[in-house]
């Protein structure tokens, strides 16, 4: 049977012509759907026994389901979440005073081959569907209101997979998270990180949503950047900035740049002049990442000296930068080390 959750409001109100019930049955289901996130029709109230009956009989739910569960020190979770096939993605909620940021990921595994990434590891084996991504908000945004007592206030798609790659069924999710019919959320607290397919840079500001862009850059050096994310070799940082500038064009929205600065792979001089001209061709700042070891020898080595030098010449530039702080690596869910590992 097909799974409601796969219809659009328009097929909806179809569905309930052929069943001689009126339109406005669509809204309610579709309200019990997106807005509170049910994920059983026996739940759904305000509609009959038969027509629950009914709904029952024709279609199923295949909900996302937290399957494993740890909790960091700093107060981070990382959800094993398990989908309706057996496959698992992670999802992480990080706390803070202010806010609380959903972590989501986007496919099972990564079509991507960054070296210094966890999940690049792993073999890409689906696309998360459009009610997979919005499951794992559903579920953080509850934790955020168990365990900090608000609702959730942030989404960033810098999980498992490249949204970039899965871009109709993020889009899509996206739609459901904002539209007030579904989760309410608004647009400009949720941040697409991508690690930079041109293409689809462009299509994304054509498209509207007023979400905010970040690029995985970790090197403004053409051939640096190719060693340690191999498939950006078809992707030139011209042709990147290229559509970065037209996002900005488009939206007006400042792009983030995500960069980890390693011990003898982009901690010289020319890699910081190389960044500072980068990000002088759009409106940008950047983000200095604490680097989580994943047990590969030439990544494992953080380097803070030049770390604080690029703090230095980026502000002397005038390029707004903050370091952003390591969370959750006592769990595994920091940057760059979501892999589904089992706890035991």
């Amino acid at each position: 049977m097909r799974d409601i959750r796969t219809l659009s409001l328009d097929q909806l109100k179809d569905y309930f012509g052929t069943i001689g019930e009126k339109p406005f049955r669509a809204k309610q289901v579709y309200d019990w759907i997106w807005s509170k996130n049910l994920h059983s029709f026996e739940e759904m109230t305000n509609l009959s026994k038969d027509l629950r009956e009914n709904l029952i009989r024709d279609f199923i739910m295949n909900p996302a389901a937290v399957d494993q569960f740890q909790k960091s020190t700093d107060g981070t979770i990382k959800n094993g979440v398990k989908l309706h096939d057996g496959l698992m993605v992670e999802s992480v909620l990080i706390p803070t005073e202010t806010r609380t940021t959903a972590c989501v990921s986007s496919q099972v595994g990564c079509s991507l081959n960054c070296e210094f990434c966890a999940t690049a590891k792993l073999k890409r084996m689906r696309n998360l569907e459009v009610a997979e991504i919005v499951d794992q908000v559903a579920l953080i945004d509850k934790q955020s209101k168990e365990y900090y007592n608000r609702p959730l206030t942030n989404i960033v798609f810098m999980g498992m997979g490249e949204p970039m790659m899965n871009y109709k069924n993020v889009v899509e999710a996206i739609k459901k998270i904002t539209q007030p019919e579904g989760l309410g959320m608004s647009p400009r607290r949720i941040t697409v990180s991508t690690s930079g397919i041109p293409k689809m840079i462009k299509m994304l500001a054509d498209d509207e949503l007023r979400v905010k862009l970040a690029l995985s850059l970790h090197s403004a050096v053409e051939s640096t950047r190719n060693e340690i994310m191999p498939f950006s070799d078809k992707f030139p940082l011209t042709d990147i900035m290229d559509a970065l500038q037209y996002w900005y064009k488009k939206t007006g929205s400042t792009i983030t740049f995500e960069y980890c600065v390693w011990k003898g792979i982009n901690d010289k001089d020319e890699d910081i002049k190389a960044l500072i001209k980068y990000c002088r061709q759009v409106p940008s700042k950047v983000n200095l990442i604490q680097y989580n070891p994943i047990g590969e020898g030439k990544f494992d080595h953080r380097s803070i000296a030049a770390e604080e030098k690029y703090v230095r010449e980026l502000e002397k530039a005038g390029i707004t930068v903050m370091v952003r702080k390591s969370r959750g690596g006592d769990i595994d869910a920091a940057c760059g080390q979501l892999a589904n590992k089992i706890v035991e």
